[in-house]
């Protein structure tokens, strides 16, 4: 019965390649909705099913030494649960946006296949494992960048790959290293082998500091950040969505396994690795904010808030407290429901007014209210504002920067945090404010209503409540990962 582990993840795939075989009735807009729904649906469910009942999986042995295999974790659980409602969400949500799209068979064909990829990166066992989806979770998804095969798109899309290659290459390195000094399976605490280590300590740190910049490639950390503010904007609007609100969390999953399954908190802890990386992850917090600050496009604009906001995580991981880590987990949830909730809302705009300047969305409000609102309450989230979502995650990062106790870093977080969350508000709410408030001037009679149906708002609706409810009644997460976090050996 452990086979059940491989099903989620066969699931998407087998039934993206059978559309393939119904090519010609795939093509039948109504047809390919209520597959690819299902298809989602049962995909959700199932991964529910797996990860209650737990287990662990070999599936093939590359070498005698590099084994293929599956296992349920307490990351496996976060991780994949977001994938799989995330996917299901937006899926809903693109039914409707695709239809201005061409080549629909192939974005939903890549679509299944990058959940697949996705759903058994949160399920490795071990490094060699996690490495092979990583690379077919990126190979996968870039099609969904190229999507319009428009020449910005294959610059994006471009971007996209040698970023990501190399950022594997670097990661590579560090597997190389790990199979060497420690054990390739993943275990709480770390697996170097103190015989191996000894007196090669400075390299060693050196190569796994490189390993985390490596995956930091995935979730937009400075200075390899750029792909993400191309891809995103060029790409459909859910593609943008699962980009940024879980594909990038691809890396942050893989920067967790290198540290706290792989390294161990011990071996950076107090060392420049730990300085190094808390000082390029606030850093690319508040370039990212200053950048969105500036930028006019819509879609670039919430890029950029992407790069800032996913090393939110990043530095509650570099933290190395138990605080901070629970800080950097809440942040992976909270981020994902909002940045999707708001890109997302851009979609809809877009779809609905072919507007994608954020000069061009004055008085936008009486038009699409429920969108405008929708896309408010995921700005107030982002910006920290209690009782939503973001407020709780941010806390707990702020606190995990003062509990750290290193001179500079335990003061100078919080206040990048204060800056970067002073900077969201002024990008996204003042976008809020001119849509609902445009001045005594405006001319209301050039505003129509163009509010979009069902299949986008109610994906919206959802996630817009999840902002409220998850931010209001955290306590369950914070329970759960407070309890992960106690299992880490984290001070």
């Amino acid at each position: 019965m452990e086979f059940l582990l491989m099903v989620p993840i066969l699931i998407p795939a087998v039934f993206s390649l059978f559309t393939l075989v119904i090519k010609k009735i795939f093509k039948n807009r109504n047809f390919r909705q209520v597959y690819v729904f299902l298809v989602l649906l049962a995909t959700f469910l199932m991964n529910i099913i797996v990860l209650k009942r737990g287990g662990s999986l070999l599936l093939f042995n590359l070498t005698q030494t590099l084994p293929i295999r599956l296992r349920v974790d307490e990351m496996t659980i976060l991780f994949n649960t977001l994938v799989s409602f995330m996917w299901l969400i937006v899926g809903l949500f693109s039914f409707e946006y695709m239809k201005h799209e061409e080549n629909n068979e192939s974005f939903y064909l890549f679509y299944l296949l990058t959940e697949a990829t996705l759903l058994g990166l949160g399920m490795a066992a071990n490094f060699i494992t996690l490495y092979v989806f990583y690379e077919f979770m990126t190979f996968l998804s870039i099609p969904l960048v190229l999507h319009s095969r428009t020449k910005e798109a294959i610059s994006g899309g471009l971007k996209y790959l040698f970023y990501s290659i190399f950022g594997a290459s670097l990661v590579l390195i560090g597997f190389f290293f790990m199979n060497y000094y420690g054990d390739i399976e993943f275990v709480k605490g770390g697996t170097l082998i103190a015989g191996r280590i000894a007196n090669n300590e400075n390299i060693l740190r050196l190569v796994f500091f490189f390993t985390i910049v490596g995956f930091g490639v995935k979730a937009g950390l400075f200075p390899l950040h750029g792909w993400l503010t191309t891809a995103h904007p060029v790409a459909p609007a859910p593609a943008s969505a699962v980009l940024s609100g879980v594909i990038t969390k691809a890396g942050v999953l893989g920067i967790i396994r290198v540290i706290f399954y792989q390294v161990g908190v011990d071996f950076i802890k107090g060392t420049w690795v730990q300085y190094g990386f808390m000082g390029l992850t606030l850093i690319t917090i508040f370039m990212g904010s200053m950048m969105a600050f500036k930028e006019n496009l819509l879609k670039k604009r919430l890029a950029y808030s992407s790069v800032s906001q996913v090393s939110y995580v990043l530095f509650g991981l570099s933290t190395l407290t138990q605080i901070g880590f629970v800080g950097a987990l809440l942040q992976v949830v909270f981020h994902s429901i909002t940045k999707n909730l708001l890109f997302m809302s851009a979609g809809s705009i877009i779809y609905k007014t072919h507007k994608t300047k954020v000069d061009e969305l004055k008085g936008i409000g009486k038009g699409m209210p429920i969108v405008m609102w929708c896309f408010t309450i995921g700005g107030l989230a982002l910006v920290g504002v209690p009782p939503l979502t973001g407020f709780v995650s941010k806390w707990y990062l702020a606190m995990g920067s003062l509990a750290t106790k290193i001179n500079i870093f335990s003061w100078l977080g919080p206040v990048v945090l204060l800056i970067s969350a002073l900077l969201t508000a002024g990008y996204l709410i003042t976008i809020s404010i001119n849509a609902f408030f445009p001045g005594a001037d405006f001319d209301y009679s050039k505003v129509k209503k163009v509010e979009p149906n069902l299949y986008m708002l109610i994906p919206l609706l959802i996630l817009a409540c999840a902002c409220v409810l998850c931010g209001a009644y955290a306590k369950p997460f914070i329970d759960f990962f407070t309890k992960f976090a106690s299992t880490l050996y984290l001070g």
